[in-house]
């Protein structure tokens, strides 16, 4: 008898005295009375099939009645009681002896996982095995093999153990995904696709998993079809697959000159005008060809200006563009290659612009897909190769937005921001700080470093990256320089847009709170505060922006700023009416108004009866209320302050915001707290508040006050 049909039997056999046991359990005297005569009739069977001179016997590992002799063999009049007793003590004998061959098989097991580790698939197989001798019902001994089966391509037994994993678990994802692999390396997309479209009925969290396994099969299909056409065509003859296999071939001779491979390359890029051509490089290894060639290579790495090695480098890197432009499996076997990371950063540091222009226009062909950024990141150090691009932002000319565009594509991408969270600050930042510090303003491409800037500003919206910038000094003293290069005359119109990029840029990452921002604080102010007479809306509003975080971790920078006649200044701002402004320029208020009386003094004096702030109570924004009221009441310290206001409705407004239950607890807690200031102050508000039950709602409110 076969492995598999040992197991399916071993499996029925489970099964059956299962529910005989279920059937004597019953309450159902009908149920208990068909399970003693099935209970007879299965011993009945055993005895037929395992006497011997000894007597019954039971077989390791099989799940059967077990006797100790003949004599102990339960008769059809045996009591119910006994019966149930003899199989109790049977299923005791066989758990313990089930338990004992599960530890057995789970340490075969680990062996086999060893050697699978090592790459040693046939002891891997061999051990998993002999697990299955032991334990014929464990899933993950079936799976384990599935997987070490597909590395050796024996896909057809990979399958069957699929089948059997999924016997002993019907909910088995790793089954149904080992089983998916086997059938895509038979070429069944079909039943490959409908593997892995089970998952999903299974565990819908793992539908991002199986949408990666279905683009494989879709590549790998893809692929398949293109090479199938390949070859159709050029045993039909057709002029152009026959021009790549043949200059291929004349490509293959070994030590020509530098001229005979430039021009056989050449030829060969015109050749190469759609997939079919493109795959037919690829099939007839035409990167080994290329790759391999000593003359070739050394071109590529030449650091002499040589005109004929300079042309050959510059043709080997037109082929490459040609043969990987929109074709996702030569771009993986061409930047797999272990030569072409150091060969990509080498040209993209090289002393010639037109190797540097070809080699970005190369790795620009990869970054216009998702598959193909996935493989550049994959195979390029993530930081070196921004490091390298970043560079070109001092470039003039179109490798400046070549740079970026491909710069720009990278940061969108998860696999970027996971890698750069890491070392962040070691091996990202530097070349950020040193563009700004080290290369003025004017000697840069306007448009491609507000791009640059742009592109630091998107990686600032990671919550990891942002708090590596935000912490180091370096980082703070490049943008005040930044800034203050930025109001240079001399840069021009495009100098505003790059400044309101950085003033962006500070905005983000002064979201923290550290001692970096802390310490750099009176710094970041009196930049801004210098720029709050800006007629450029946008430096504007991110001017006040950064004052609204910086300002909170720095009293310093506080002083400074009322000192400089913020209040004044945000007043004006406010009346102005702009919603963004507005929002970041009361808070300001209601932080200096918190720390300084001289700034409290101030919103009286410019602010007549409060008339700005009041207003700001009927605004839409949470943000922008509770900020006017906690403003308002530090404000009602001052003498004689909430006098001027008898003739307003401001203790309507305060009561609405203090009564409202949709609002946000400190909207809540700061017009409370108004409240409060202003009926102290002024005995003739505590008469309106008592009439308007006011005391009541001001109690209510006291569970949000802290």
């Amino acid at each position: 008898m076969s492995e598999d049909q040992n197991l399916e039997k071993f499996l029925n056999e489970v099964d059956e005295i299962s529910d005989i046991l279920h059937a004597l359990n019953s309450e159902d005297m009908s149920s208990q009375e068909r399970a003693i005569l099935k209970a007879d009739q299965k011993l009945a069977r055993i005895k037929k099939e395992e006497e011997d001179q000894d007597g019954i016997r039971t077989k390791s590992d099989r799940t059967l009645i077990n006797t100790s002799g003949r004599s102990s063999l339960p008769s059809s009049e045996m009591s119910q009681e006994s019966f149930i007793a003899l199989l109790e003590k049977d299923a005791s004998e066989r758990t313990e002896k089930r338990r004992q061959n599960k530890a057995l098989a789970t340490a075969l097991k680990d062996l086999g996982n060893e050697a699978f580790a090592k790459g040693d698939y046939e002891t891997a197989i061999q051990r998993y095995s002999e697990g299955l001798e032991k334990m014929k019902d464990m899933q993950v001994l079936y799976t384990n093999r599935a997987q070490t089966y597909i590395k050796l391509k024996q896909y057809e037994n990979a399958i069957r153990d699929c089948e059997w994993a999924l016997k002993c678990d019907k909910t088995c994802v790793k089954a149904y995904v080992h089983m998916g692999k086997a059938h895509l390396g038979l070429k069944n997309y079909l039943k490959a696709r409908n593997c892995y479209k089970k998952i999903i009925d299974l565990d819908i969290s793992k539908e991002k998993l199986v949408k990666g396994y279905l683009n494989q099969v879709d590549f790998q299909e893809k692929k398949d079809n293109q090479e199938q056409k390949a070859l159709q065509e050029l045993a039909a003859g057709n002029q152009d697959a026959v021009s790549v296999t043949q200059l291929l071939t004349k490509l293959c001779k070994e030590e020509q000159s530098p001229l005979y491979y430039s021009g056989g390359i050449q030829l060969l890029v015109e050749a190469i005008k759609d997939c079919t051509a493109q795959t037919l490089f690829r099939i007839n290894n035409g990167f080994s060809i290329i790759g391999e060639n000593c003359i070739i290579n050394r071109s590529l790495v030449s650091e002499q200006e040589d005109v004929l090695e300079t042309d050959l480098c510059l043709s080997v890197l037109s082929l490459w563009k040609v043969v990987c432009n929109e074709n996702d499996e030569n771009q993986c076997v061409f930047i797999s290659h272990p030569k072409v990371n150091s060969l990509i950063f080498f040209m993209l540091t090289s002393k010639i612009p037109e190797i540097q222009s070809k080699t970005l226009a190369l790795l620009n062909v990869y970054s216009s897909t998702d598959e193909g950024r996935s493989l550049l990141l994959k195979h390029l150090k993530p930081s070196r190769l921004f490091e390298s691009l970043i560079k070109y932002v001092t470039f003039k000319d179109a490798r400046a937005r070549t740079a970026m565009d491909l710069l720009y594509s990278l940061t969108q991408e998860e696999r970027l921001r996971s890698h750069f969270r890491v070392n962040f600050t070691e091996e990202i930042l530097p070349s950020f700080t040193s563009l700004l510090k080290k290369q003025p303003l004017a000697v840069v491409n306007m448009e491609e470093g507000l791009r640059c800037i742009s592109v630091m500003g998107q990686l600032s919206e990671d919550e990891i990256i942002r708090k590596h910038m935000a912490a180091s000094s370096e980082f703070w003293d490049s943008c005040l320089l930044g800034v203050d290069e930025c109001n240079i005359p001399a840069l021009g119109e495009g100098h505003w847009d790059i400044l309101a990029t950085i003033l962006g840029l500070m905005f983000n990452a002064s979201l923290e709170a550290n001692s970096e921002i802390k310490e750099h604080g009176v710094d970041i102010s009196r930049r801004c505060l210098s720029l709050l007479s800006s007629k450029e809306g946008i430096v504007l509003t991110r001017s006040v922006g950064v004052l609204s975080r910086v300002l909170p971790q720095c009293t310093p920078a506080v002083d400074l700023s009322v000192k400089e006649g913020i209040v004044k200044k945000l007043i004006k701002l406010l009346r102005a009416g702009g919603k963004k402004t507005s929002l970041y320029a009361v808070k300001v208020l209601a932080v200096c108004t918190k720390e300084q009386t001289q700034a409290r003094k101030d919103i009286f004096k410019y602010d007549k009866n409060f008339g700005t702030l009041v207003n700001l109570l009927h605004s839409d924004d949470e943000i922008t209320v509770g900020n006017a009221a906690l403003c308002l009441g530090n404000c009602f310290d001052i003498p004689g302050a909430a006098s001027t206001l008898l003739q307003s409705d401001i203790l309507r407004l305060l009561l609405i915001h203090a009564g409202g239950d949709s609002r946000a607890p400190a909207v809540i807690q700061n017009a409370a707290i108004a409240l409060g200031k202003l009926s102290s102050a002024e005995p003739r508000f505590m008469t309106q508040l008592r009439q308007l039950h006011g005391i009541e709602i001001l109690n209510s409110c006291m569970k949000y006050i802290k």
